[in-house]
């Protein structure tokens, strides 16, 4: 507890089990004195507890703790940690484990845990002596918010939880062969910036590095000294607000058709704190091939991976950017940024525009996501699950300052949504933090209500029903003959299950009703349920369908 409080650590999730009781036993007096030192919230599934934490990171930029015991509860927990690796999320978990003497006994809930763990996370080690306790903890911390974030996990033994050691303070700013922050290399920034100087039609992709390391005021100085239109991840898309003049908006397989296009087309593409994921660069073997590509990334193993650079600056992007910033020549790039506008009226006409929407017949996700964004003003918490609900809120939403999404990217994982919202409005309480989930997602993680119902967080849940796994049946629809094999969802009654959690409830089902309904929904304190009945059969788009490379993408699926 010492450790962990040394640690700046305040809210904790968790879920109490046999072999982690000694823990719980002492965290009981340090939650119920007169002046606690932690908020524990008691999830109800462990692997809730690892997204609770996700979400309190994204939004506080603190590292998210976890508690759980051994066996399936640590198993249960490991998905939200390869969640947090592939997202660069900081994280710390401890797992309790069988006594020393036991282990490799195959004993009651035992599992090796460091080694299940090695893989998919930044790194496990087994606490094997109460003397390595504090050690173990202030190095955990270290690790996992240094350099590029990640989650770490600390298997706990019982024997080392039971037995005493005398405490001393400390604290850890530096692992020998781990170098989280590499030295800039000069040489490499004025190759860089003699590039940037020299194009034409300069590019700028940006993700979630920009926003680990607080950088938005150095990126916008580079984008507006240099005059680079800037395209986002999805895991980036509050670096900047959505109505800054050279955001251009998100990149990939459902982003704007704009950004994917021009990809394409500019000279010199620039990617800052991001990986080249796959569902950005769609094609590899057509990726850009027309652009020299600078790369400033903090993570060595990113460059070059994917997309092959002609300079790559590793460090820090705060650090990064300063440099190049300091070379850069004022730029005006008038007539390239100004070409991506015909091609965003291109898609606002065909795909975006609020008067494309019926005046009969079902509500569309996009204007349910239309209604909520326009009602809180840019200033809320999007949080989503993942799916069709994930794309359509990621597309819609508008965003006004930094550390305003959390989203399952790199893993996509089902059930993200519920428990990382509850976690957000504990890292961020003075703000609304809104919800979309499909009806897939929302039933993955339902027991969650549980914990919204005792903590009471304030969660805006917006449940887009279409009574279908809607991404999936998308994909089924495009490269499957509508072969709907399981995607059709028997649901239950969510109002009846709202009022079983005491969550006040609403539905709208005509649209007339949609802008009175949301704004029931935010003035109402405490958390909400509001289900949408929308489409069946909706699609996101446009697309870049698998295979395709990302001019390629479609405004219209043809299905």
């Amino acid at each position: 507890m010492r450790a962990l409080y040394q640690e700046n650590v305040h809210t904790i999730f968790g879920y109490p089990g046999g072999a982690i009781i000694p823990v719980y036993d002492k965290l009981y007096a340090y939650t119920r004195k007169e002046n606690p030192w932690f908020n524990h919230i008691l999830v109800r599934h462990e692997q809730a507890a690892a997204h609770a934490a996700e979400g309190f990171a994204r939004v506080s930029g603190e590292v998210g703790v976890v508690i759980v015991t051994s066996g399936p509860g640590v198993t249960n927990t490991l998905t939200g940690v390869a969640d947090a690796m592939m997202d660069s999320i900081p994280m710390v978990v401890i797992a309790g484990q069988v006594g020393v003497g036991a282990l490799g006994t195959d004993a009651f809930q035992e599992v090796d845990l460091v080694n299940m763990a090695q893989p998919i996370s930044k790194w496990s080690y087994q606490i094997r002596r109460p003397e390595d306790v504090a050690w173990a903890v202030n190095r955990a911390f270290y690790i996992a918010k240094s350099g590029r974030p990640g989650p770490v996990v600390l298997d706990f033994p019982k024997n080392a939880q039971i037995g005493t050691a005398q405490w001393l303070p400390g604290k850890m700013d530096k692992v020998k062969s781990y170098n989280p922050y590499p030295k800039i290399d000069q040489e490499k920034v004025n190759q860089a910036a003699e590039l940037i100087n020299n194009a034409k039609k300069p590019m700028a992709l940006v993700g979630h590095g920009v926003e680990i390391s607080g950088a938005q005021k150095e990126l916008m100085q580079f984008l507006e000294t240099a005059d680079i239109p800037a395209g986002l991840t999805l895991l980036g898309l509050s670096v900047l607000p959505t109505d800054y003049p050279l955001n251009m908006g998100m990149l990939g397989m459902h982003g704007k058709y704009a950004p994917n296009m021009k990809q394409q087309e500019c000279d010199v593409l620039i990617a800052i704190g991001m990986r080249f994921d796959d569902r950005v660069t769609g094609r590899l073997d057509k990726y850009a091939k027309q652009a020299k590509i600078i790369h400033l990334d903090i993570d060595p193993s990113e460059v070059d991976k994917n997309v092959k650079t002609d300079v790559a600056v590793i460090g820090d992007c705060k650090e990064s950017l300063s440099a190049l910033n300091s070379l850069l020549r004022k730029q005006s790039h008038v007539d390239w940024v100004a070409s991506f506008e015909p091609i965003y009226q291109e898609e606002k006409k065909q795909v975006i525009d609020p008067d494309l929407y019926p005046k009969k017949g079902p509500l569309l996700m996009g204007e349910v996501v239309n209604a909520v964004a326009e009602a809180t003003e840019g200033d809320a918490v999007l949080v989503n699950d993942v799916g069709l609900n994930q794309m359509f809120s990621a597309r819609y939403f508008k965003f006004k300052r930094m550390k305003s999404i959390v989203t399952s990217g790199g893993l996509g994982t089902m059930g993200f949504g519920l428990p990382a919202a509850v976690g957000a409005t504990f890292g961020a309480p003075d703000r609304t933090v809104c919800l979309f989930m499909g009806d897939g997602g929302f039933q993955m993680s339902i027991q969650e209500l549980g914990t919204i119902m005792e903590q009471q967080a304030p969660v805006k849940m917006i449940v887009l029903n279409n009574n279908y796994l809607g991404n999936v049946r998308q994909w089924q629809d495009l490269m499957y003959g509508h072969r709907h094999s399981f995607t059709k969802m028997i649901n239950p009654r969510y109002e009846d299950i709202s009022k079983a959690y005491h969550i006040p409830y609403d539905v709208v089902i005509e649209r007339e009703d949609l802008a009175e309904k949301v704004a029931k929904m935010l003035a109402t304190d405490g958390p909400y349920i509001l289900e949408c009945a929308v489409k069946e059969d909706e699609n996101v788009q446009p697309m870049v369908t698998p295979g395709s490379a990302v001019d390629e993408m479609k405004l219209h699926l043809d299905i």
